[in-house]
């Protein structure tokens, strides 16, 4: 393998809210704050894994903002390209249910994520990056959203494109979604959706038939993420399986945008990323959404959106991760490691 080369990530930084372990008591709901967002986990998950990883994010200046910004910086992500916003930071509430998936209130109405310009991301541009990734909200919610697509498209000149609708149907409707889709489609060269974006984009619509859609409409990588039944790949209509990995799981919160990071970062050391993916393989891919399985089992193996490290990732073997199975891919934030096994 290679060195792993640049991969710059473009969209939100929210502060996902919790309750914290002991949950009611007399004072009232106890609350914890952990640094998310779908892009800007992926972020982190890329810079933990080794990739030299830029984040074009708007940060506020707030309480929120300055929380994020310590931990974007902790994990290794570049922020030289990140906005300086006025406004306030998004918040996500999360409510995690007995089976470790997270249902989300938003409150995002003016925030900084979703007011991108032009301006700001001609004057941060792509740098030297090998791929550029987006998606999730930034990449749907206006006025911000045609400026991220239009940057996408300049990107196509020199890099790979990367985008995760990370769909929430909870901020933008799903008519918003569907027709954008095809139009992402065009824009990516690499497609990843979870099995549940798959249910809400096309309904009734097997993956197989879907993917074969998706890459007519311009796609050539398509990755479906099916939780605990592992992924689904289509690589110009041709297909393959990867298993999941059996974990204990605490919740998923993350675990989509932790197993993101786990692709690029492998097809940027296999020396893929760069161009239309000319030299991929359906082999290569599957090396890397097995090794994108390891890092997402990582994350649900423990509280919050908190990808792994490169050396945890090594260490692991291929058995189940803290026990036996439970699930595999979910979706949203992210918190920092703990010193003690950074």
């Amino acid at each position: 393998m290679s060195v792993s080369p640049q991969v710059t990530v473009v969209g939100e930084c929210v502060a996902d809210i919790f309750a914290a372990p002991r949950g009611v008591d007399r004072s009232g709901l106890a609350l914890r704050m952990q640094s998310g967002g779908g892009p800007a986990n992926t972020a982190v998950g890329l810079a933990r894994l080794g990739t030299p990883t830029r984040l074009l994010a708007r940060l506020s200046g707030d309480l929120f903002g300055r929380t994020i910004r310590a931990h974007l910086l902790s994990s290794g992500v570049d922020l030289s390209g990140a906005v300086a916003a006025e406004e306030p930071s998004t918040l996500a509430v999360a409510d995690i249910g007995p089976d470790g998936q997270a249902a989300y209130t938003f409150h995002a109405t003016a925030t900084a994520d979703w007011q991108w310009t032009e301006a700001e991301l001609a004057a941060v541009g792509t740098g030297r990056s090998a791929c550029v990734h987006a998606g999730s909200l930034a990449l749907a919610l206006a006025p911000g959203a045609p400026a991220v697509e239009d940057f996408l498209a300049r990107a196509r000149a020199h890099a790979t494109v990367s985008i995760d609708p990370n769909v929430r149907t909870a901020l933008v409707d799903t008519d918003v979604y569907r027709r954008r889709l095809p139009h992402w489609c065009a824009l990516a060269d690499i497609l990843r959706l979870s099995e549940d974006d798959l249910r809400t984009l096309r309904p009734g619509v097997p993956p197989a038939a879907a993917c074969d859609d998706f890459d007519r409409a311009g796609a050539r990588l398509v990755v479906i993420t099916r939780g605990a039944d592992g992924v689904t790949i289509s690589l110009d209509g041709r297909r393959a399986d990867v298993p999941g990995v059996p974990v204990d799981v605490v919740d998923t919160v993350g675990a989509g945008d932790s197993f993101t990071a786990g692709l690029l970062h492998r097809l940027g050391a296999q020396g893929l990323l760069g161009g239309r993916l000319a030299a991929a393989t359906l082999d290569a891919v599957a090396d890397a959404c097995r090794y994108a399985v390891r890092v997402a089992a990582l994350t649900c193996a423990v509280p919050g959106p908190n990808p792994p490290w490169a050396r945890q990732v090594d260490a692991m073997t291929d058995g189940a991760v803290g026990g036996m199975a439970g699930g595999m891919v979910g979706e949203a934030a992210g918190d920092a490691v703990p010193p003690a096994v950074r």
